[in-house]
């Protein structure tokens, strides 16, 4: 179908009840067809656009410029009584099918503004690709906006918007089309400074009285001066002899993360396998996994004896190799491929489960997993990762007020 064959019509003005049916029903008495077709609200302004062909299977032989003439008359007609204004121009014949070169950009910042938003599109351009549509997702706690954008390389187009991304101060996320974005997922969080504020051994440590020495071996882990594994068990030996009551009591003090509620609730809705992964410890993942439900777990373990931690651990500890193959057992159990999971982490920790993961987000994380990882989240709103997987804030509203409707069960 070449430029020639199709129209293409754009109506704009007030939006209210019946408009896209007056249209429509203008345009069904004419022999043509929609090739194309897309409609959008902005501010209450209204604007359809509808690329029209010729149906010779109807009218055989007729003349396509004699057809759009008289389209373009009653159009013109119906648009005056609406108050709307149409335009008309040459459609390219080409319906947006979802397939392999096709992308979504969904970028986020708190604010928004034109001229970073200018500037990603601008290094979409500079890709090769092309932006087909732009859509709103949320405009709090973050405004997020999602751009279908087809003829792109996604590496290539990660690669250079993550450069821009972080010279204009905002989020973006590349990530394919297709049918799997819409299936069953499965996403596996980091716990400590990801779904919950702060550092769980911090909290324990300023129980025992020790919280400047455990500080100071974490420092030496964060210059690579210890691993992981030798920096975990020099801070648990530091809580040797600590009455476990208190883990109890930091369980109490725990504060979730900004949106975690939310992006655990929605999620859950929508079909979503959630599990944590942590080099924390199984006396608190278990309470954050009956408080909010989620499917899978997994850390390590404090050694307690006669009431008092030993400053020991039982078993193998889960370190950065262990939090990816922990991510491919929930994987496996869920029956969900790796390229429908997530993983969401904000230390070198977690880079290994990011990598793994079909979608990596570094959470406000330390510049190297940020640079890492498929896309990263600087703002302190865990429930913003629902945007990034195409969710907006309305849905997120809209299952919030169908839950708080709907009859309790038996």
């Amino acid at each position: 179908m070449n430029e020639n064959s199709t129209l293409l019509v754009t109506v704009t003005g007030r939006d209210r009840p019946g408009i896209s049916a007056r249209l429509l029903s203008t345009l069904s008495v004419f022999p043509v067809t929609i090739v194309d077709l897309e409609q959008v609200v902005l501010a209450g302004r209204l604007v359809l656009g509808a690329v029209l062909g010729v149906d010779e299977r109807v009218a055989p032989g007729v003349s396509r410029q004699r057809v759009f003439e008289e389209v373009r008359s009653a159009l013109d007609k119906t648009a005056i009584d609406l108050d709307m204004e149409v335009g008309y121009g040459r459609g390219n014949g080409r319906v947006n099918a979802f397939g392999p070169g096709r992308l979504h950009v969904t970028v986020l910042a708190d604010p928004l503004r034109p001229g970073a938003l200018g500037a990603i599109t601008s290094c979409v351009a500079r890709a090769g690709a092309n932006i087909d549509r732009i859509e709103r997702l949320s405009s709090y706690p973050v405004t997020s906006v999602e751009m279908e954008v087809s003829g792109g390389d996604a590496d290539q187009l990660r690669a250079e918007l993550a450069m821009e991304a972080s010279t204009q101060g905002v989020d973006v996320a590349v990530q394919p089309s297709g049918l799997h974005r819409r299936g069953k997922h499965l996403i596996v969080m980091d716990v400590d400074s990801t779904l919950i504020q702060g550092e769980v051994i911090e909290l324990l440590a300023a129980h025992a009285g020790c919280a400047d020495e455990v500080a100071r071996v974490t420092e030496e882990a964060m210059r690579g001066e210890l691993d992981f594994e030798e920096s975990l068990r020099r801070r648990v030996s530091l809580l040797k002899g600590l009455d476990a009551s208190a883990i109890g009591k930091v369980c109490e003090e725990i504060q979730l993360t900004p949106g975690a509620r939310t992006l655990v609730r929605t999620l859950k809705r929508l079909g979503y396998e959630i599990g944590i992964v942590s080099g924390g410890f199984t006396q608190i993942t278990d309470v954050l996994v009956e408080r909010l439900g989620l499917d899978y777990s997994a850390a390590n373990t404090l050694e307690i004896v006669d009431g008092r931690l030993t400053g020991g651990l039982v078993g193998p500890v889960i370190d950065r190799m262990g939090k990816a193959t922990t991510l491919e057992r929930f994987a496996a159990e869920a029956g969900v491929p790796l390229e429908q999971t997530v993983a969401v982490g904000d230390g070198a920790n977690d880079l290994d489960m990011l990598q793994v993961a079909g979608l990596g987000v570094a959470f406000n994380a330390k510049p190297v997993v940020r640079q890492q990882a498929d896309t990263s989240v600087n703002v302190p709103y865990l429930d913003t990762i629902a945007f990034i997987l195409g969710i907006t804030r309305e849905e997120i509203e809209a299952a919030d007020l169908h839950a708080q409707t709907e009859p309790a069960s038996l």
